[in-house]
């Protein structure tokens, strides 16, 4: 471990701090950060170096990575049906994933804090009134008025509460045998009970079901070890004030952790070298994300590779490419090229969903499903071609049944988007284009 001696929590302040709100109440900020920083953290550290050692895992080839949930959570939504139908359609893509891949997957919600949204304008007009774009239900309100768009501090309390109670409903769930393996059709969904996904579905829970019995017949037992799972949260370290009071040292380690989230990952709005984002997130020993952008050149990769893992530790850095279907063999080779020639070791993972967003004619931002499941082969053919693995998927889904993105099994087109269109910021799957997807990346992974 290499530490920057000048690095702090609140070392981020000194550099250029993009996508930041502008708090009114400058004591009431400080108050609030005051009140953050003394509650209890929300993950351990030894949660955060578990991860770690299963991320190096997967960028050694031994397992694969499924990092997934909503595009922004909602105070409104910490309900336990919504925190549910979310666990439930990531242990069943892993479900798939395991039975296709035949080995381990390690499962990482987007959930648990992720209530800030990096926007493309500070402000919003309609009608003539300017006011401050919504960023998320960590810094305002989506309703466009003076008082719901001002943001207020007190929204980070809010926001580690809400998270909190997120993360302790899914410990309990899982911890509970939620997601035991002797039952995982218990992880079904009932609106979905009719997909045209579930017959295969079925068949391979049948397959993991004569295979676990199997395992306990030769056994002589009941492998406890099967009853749960491991399960990670994560977010985008996006308002570095909810970030740097939740960071921490910890008795008997070494370094910083930021104890709000396992995984922390830096947007591609965030990205530059020399910014407070990547200063924040240089200094803290948890794994880190960095989403790749195509507007981002390979030495430009290459060199915050080099800033936000100068060790070349082992499951330390994790790069998202999201580059769209359209992008990907012109951009991914050379910025593999390049960050292979630094020498620092990464996780390649692939975020399909944000390069392929559209407008539709109708007035719905959305994505086709065709198109997300391109950029999943062709960067899965790129990293063949170049020598390197694919070693993981981030999406935007939900276990709910919405209508966001076109396509998929059902054969969604824009003028169904109208009948469950939820989402107040980006599309998502929903439940059936998940467990779709899930089906059809095994196929690609394996070369089927």
């Amino acid at each position: 471990m290499t530490q920057n001696q000048d690095w702090a929590p609140d070392s981020w302040h000194r550099r250029t701090a993009a996508q930041q709100p502008t708090y009114a109440n400058t004591e009431k900020l400080q108050a609030d950060l005051q009140e953050l920083a003394a509650l209890p953290p929300l993950v351990t550290s030894a949660e955060v170096e578990s991860l770690r050692l299963q991320l190096a895992d997967a960028e050694a080839g031994r397992s694969f990575v499924l990092q997934g949930g909503d595009c922004a959570e909602s105070f409104s939504e910490c309900r336990p049906q919504t925190i549910t139908n979310r666990l439930k359609v990531l242990l069943q893509m892993s479900l798939v994933l395991v039975h296709g891949l035949e080995r381990p997957i390690t499962r990482i919600g987007r959930f648990a804090g992720q209530y800030a949204k990096p926007r493309s304008a500070d402000t919003e007009t309609r009608d003539g009134v300017t006011l401050p774009s919504y960023r998320g239900d960590i810094v305002n309100g989506p309703d466009f008025s003076v008082a719901a768009r001002a943001p207020d501090s007190a929204r980070m309390l809010e926001a580690h509460a809400r998270s909190a109670m997120t993360m302790n409903f899914v410990r309990g769930l899982i911890d509970g045998g939620f997601a035991d393996l002797h039952h995982p059709e218990y992880w079904r969904l009932d609106w979905v009970s009719k997909s045209s996904s579930m017959d295969r579905y079925t068949q391979i829970v049948e397959s993991i079901g004569h295979g676990v019995r199997f395992m306990e017949s030769l056994a002589g037992r009941n492998i406890r070890e099967i009853n749960r799972v491991d399960f990670y949260t994560s977010h985008e370290a996006l308002l570095l004030y909810y970030e740097q009071a939740q960071t921490r040292q910890v008795p008997r380690q070494q370094g910083w952790y930021n104890l709000s989230t396992h995984l922390p990952w830096i947007g591609a709005r965030t990205a530059e070298i020399d910014g407070a984002h990547v200063e924040y997130c240089s200094g803290i020993r948890n794994p880190v994300g960095l989403k790749v952008g195509p507007a981002m050149q390979p030495a430009q990769v290459a060199a915050l590779c080099e800033r936000l893992n100068p060790a070349a530790e082992a499951g330390k850095l994790v790069l998202i490419h999201r580059l769209g279907a359209r992008q990907v063999d012109s951009h991914l080779p050379a910025i593999i090229e390049a960050v292979r020639a630094s020498g620092i070791p990464v996780l390649w993972m692939c975020d399909p969903m944000h390069g392929n967003t559209q407008s539709t004619s109708n007035g719905y931002k959305t994505r086709a499903f065709n198109d997300v499941m391109s950029e999943l082969a062709q960067s899965i053919a790129v990293h063949r071609a170049q020598g390197t693995a694919l070693g993981g998927v981030h999406l935007e889904l939900t276990g709910d049944d919405v209508t966001e993105c076109i396509g998929g099994a059902s054969e969604l087109v824009e003028a169904d988007l109208a009948r469950a269109y939820r989402s107040s910021v980006d599309p998502r799957l929903n439940y059936e284009q998940s467990l779709e997807l899930s089906m059809k990346l095994a196929d690609l992974m394996v070369g089927r």
